[in-house]
C-alpha cells in the first residue's frame, strides 16, 4: 500500500471522528445503511433479507480498517482479505464509489463537533486507499480461485442436543491449510454467512469436517445442527486464518481449546501427525463440565496412536475428566513453554484469558496464534 505523505495527519483527524462517534454507533450504521441502499437500490440485493443479522458489519470492517491506517502491514492484510472475502456476496468494483459516499455522509452527520474539510479530505483519501486495495486483492483472488464452493452435506453426528459435526464434500478441491476456517450459507438463510473452523487437516477424499454448536437466536448454527441433512447443499466462501502449523520451525505446539474451537486443534494435530514430524504437541482441552468434551473419545485416540501428543481435559465447573479449574491455570501449572510455539481457540472471551495467561508466562506474543476475537463474536451465530 503506497500510503500518501500525509498519513500521520490524516490518522489524527480520523481518530478524532472515530472518538466523536462511538457512542452513536447505533444511529451512524442506520443512517449509512439508508443512505448506501437510496444512492444504489442494486446493493440492497447483496444483504441478507433480515438486515439484523449483520446490519453493522461493513461499517464496523471500514471503521475498523481506518484506525489502523498508520500500522500499514496490518491494515493491508486486513483490507486484503476483506476484498477476497466480499467476492462471495457478488460485490464488483463499481460498488465501491456508492459505500465511499455513504460513509462519508454518515460520519459528516454525525460528527458534527469534529468534522471539517480537511478532516472529509481525510477520510476520501483513506477510503480511496482503501477500497483500491480490496478491490485489487478481489480482482487477484478471481484469477486463482472461485467465489464459493458448493459443498454437500454428506453426515450429519448429533453429539450433544445442540452440537453436530458435519462432514461435507466440496463440488471442486478446497485449498485449505489445517487450523483455518471456512465461511458458510445455508440454503435456509440466503446472503447470511457465519465462520466456521475446519475440523481436519486436508484429507486426501477431499471430505471437510465442522463442528457447530447451535447458539441462542443463531439463524445459521441452528440450521445447521437442527435442520442439516445429508444431501443438502452448502455454500462456502475461500478459506481464511493464520493459526496454522509453522513446519519450519521444530518448536513444540501448546494447544487451548474450549467448547467448539476445539475443532482446529485437532485439525493441527492431524497436521503434525500428516507431516511425520515428531514434535511434542501439548492439548489444553477446556469444558465446564463432561457433557461439553463432546470430542474427547476422538482425541484420546489420538494420544494413543502418537507418543508426542499429550491431551489434557479441563473440566471448571466442579468433578469432571481430566483436571478441575479454570483453562488458564491449568496451562500455568504445567511447563515450562519457552519452547512452544501456542495455538488459542474458541469464544471470545477464552481466547482473551488464554492470549493473557500465554503472554504472562513467557510466550512472545509472536509465538501466540488465533483468530480475530472481532471476527468470532460475530461468527457463529
Amino acid at each position: 500500500m503506497n500510503a500518501p505523505t500525509n498519513t500521520s495527519t490524516d490518522a489524527v483527524l480520523i481518530r478524532r471522528t472515530l472518538a466523536e462517534i462511538a457512542p452513536l454507533a447505533d444511529k451512524v450504521t442506520s443512517y449509512f445503511y439508508a443512505l448506501l441502499f437510496l444512492g444504489d437500490p442494486e446493493l440492497r440485493t447483496l444483504f441478507p433479507a433480515a438486515m439484523d443479522t449483520q446490519r453493522d458489519r461493513l461499517l464496523k470492517a471500514l471503521l475498523t480498517a481506518a484506525e489502523q491506517l498508520e500500522n500499514t502491514a496490518a491494515l493491508t492484510e486486513y483490507l486484503r482479505q476483506l476484498g477476497r472475502g466480499h467476492r462471495k456476496y457478488g460485490t464488483r468494483p463499481e460498488h465501491y464509489p456508492g459505500v465511499g459516499e455513504a460513509l462519508i455522509g454518515a460520519l459528516s452527520r454525525y460528527a458534527v463537533k469534529t468534522w471539517d474539510e480537511p478532516t472529509q479530505a481525510a477520510w476520501v483519501r483513506a477510503y480511496t486507499t482503501m477500497s483500491q486495495i480490496m478491490i485489487d486483492a478481489a480482482d487477484e483472488d478471481e484469477r486463482r480461485q472461485p467465489a464459493w464452493w458448493y459443498a454437500e452435506v454428506v453426515s450429519h453426528d448429533l453429539r450433544t442436543p445442540d452440537i453436530a459435526v458435519v462432514t461435507l464434500r466440496p463440488d471442486q478441491p478446497y485449498p485449505f491449510l489445517a487450523g483455518q476456517y471456512t465461511t458458510l450459507e445455508t440454503p435456509w438463510w440466503p446472503r447470511v454467512w457465519r465462520h466456521y473452523s475446519l475440523a481436519s487437516a486436508p484429507r486426501s477424499d477431499g471430505l471437510l469436517s465442522l463442528h457447530v454448536k447451535a447458539v441462542p437466536a443463531g439463524w445459521v448454527s441452528g440450521a445447521l445442527v437442527h435442520r442439516a441433512r445429508p444431501g443438502d447443499t452448502l455454500r462456502l466462501g475461500a478459506p481464511a486464518g493464520s493459526m496454522v502449523v509453522d513446519h519450519s520451525t521444530d518448536n513444540g505446539l501448546l494447544c487451548l481449546g474450549g467448547g467448539t474451537g476445539i475443532a482446529p486443534i485437532k485439525a493441527l494435530v492431524e497436521d503434525v501427525a500428516r507431516y511425520g514430524e515428531r514434535r511434542p504437541v501439548e492439548v489444553f482441552y477446556g469444558a465446564r463440565s463432561n457433557h461439553d468434551l463432546y470430542d474427547i473419545d476422538t482425541l484420546m485416540r489420538l494420544q494413543q496412536a502418537h507418543s508426542w501428543l499429550s491431551v489434557r481435559p479441563v473440566v471448571s465447573g466442579g468433578p469432571g475428566r481430566g483436571l478441575g479449574g479454570r483453562l488458564p491455570d491449568a496451562v500455568r501449572e504445567y511447563g515450562p513453554w519457552n519452547s512452544y510455539d501456542a495455538y488459542v481457540s474458541g469464544p471470545p472471551g477464552m481466547i482473551r484469558s488464554g492470549v493473557t495467561t500465554l503472554r504472562d508466562i513467557g510466550i512472545p506474543s509472536d509465538r501466540i496464534r488465533h483468530d480475530s476475537v472481532e471476527e468470532l463474536v460475530a461468527a457463529n451465530g
